[in-house]
């Protein structure tokens, strides 16, 4: 008997030795001493306009986009990891990817935070793409990259944005744009920070349709808009609970705006306060706006960002 009770003993342990080094032999298991950061190329496709063309959009060929990759230390063994897209501004990349990055990789989500600027050779917001639309290829590349790593799960990849990436953020909730950009793939949540809301359905601006009342359905994945009562853009909040109003009421459920008093554009940039010029600032009107960072509010939009990919992925 003690025989016997040994031998199963030995075989249980050898099991769970076993068992322990496929685990942590796994990519996305055993917690690391830091999160993993890896810098990577994606292929992307380069957009033009062309007004001679059917959409009067066309491709000028491949677009290699350098990316950073992060992978949280904090890893699990069931499934893959969840992950988020994040684009950047006009300014390009700046503190507010790693300041994102940062609660995410707390939370368990890794990151893919894409250059747009360098792969075009954009060196400020003067010299940057004419519309949004031009670089939405890219955030499909990003998922479509994210969709093949070992350890990420395909089905719980979202995406957000900062301004001209926020924009490209609301665009990848549509069916319209996931149907011609995503190659079957669709993002499963969305964070959109400040992202121009008086330019959607605004009919001096192209390729800036959202909701079904305007012929461009939402994908029924949520999303949030996180916008700052004093943007130098929309000049409030007041333009983007009006994109949200105007939507079915099915729609309206998919889509939740959080306002920040006291806030201008950029809020969440923990930089040196900056004022920039932009034709479509004001409400397209054009002028100067003000980037003042809002250390508590900041911290306050990144955790419900958390909160919302944690509870969403």
């Amino acid at each position: 008997m003690k025989i016997c009770r040994y031998a199963v003993l030995a075989g249980f342990l050898m099991a769970n030795a076993f068992s322990g080094v496929q685990a942590h032999d796994r990519p996305n298991c055993a917690e690391q001493r830091r999160p993993s950061i890896e810098f990577v190329e994606i292929q992307s496709e380069k957009l033009a306009f062309d007004p001679a063309v059917p959409g009067g959009v066309v491709s000028q060929g491949p677009l290699t986009v350098k990316a950073k990759l992060s992978i949280p230390a904090k890893r699990h063994c069931r499934g893959g990891l969840p992950a988020v897209v994040i684009l950047h501004g006009s300014a390009g990349i700046d503190s507010r990817g790693d300041f994102y990055t940062g609660g995410l990789l707390e939370a368990g989500i890794a990151t893919l935070e894409i250059d747009m600027w360098e792969a075009r050779g954009v060196t400020s917001p003067a010299n940057r793409p004419l519309l949004p639309i031009l670089t939405y290829p890219d955030a499909f590349a990003a998922l479509a990259f994210l969709s093949k790593q070992e350890g990420i799960d395909p089905e719980r990849i979202g995406v957000m944005g900062f301004s001209w990436g926020a924009i490209m953020t609301l665009a990848s909730a549509t069916e319209q744009v996931t149907q011609h950009y995503g190659d079957g793939r669709r993002f499963k949540a969305h964070v959109a920070n400040y992202p121009l809301c008086y330019g959607y359905n605004n009919p001096r601006l192209p390729y800036f349709s959202f909701g079904s009342q305007n012929g461009n359905p939402l994908t029924g994945t949520p999303v949030m808009i996180q916008i700052g009562e004093l943007d130098g853009y929309d000049e409030s909040a007041a333009p983007c609970h009006a994109l949200k109003a105007v939507l079915p009421a099915d729609e309206q459920a998919l889509v939740d705006v959080v306002s920040y008093p006291n806030a201008t554009h950029a809020w969440d940039r923990l930089m040196v306060p900056i004022a920039i010029t932009d034709n479509f600032a004001h409400l397209g009107r054009g002028g100067t706006v003000e980037m003042i960072p809002e250390v508590e509010q900041a911290y306050s939009a990144r955790q419900k960002t958390v909160r919302f990919f944690r509870r969403q992925l």
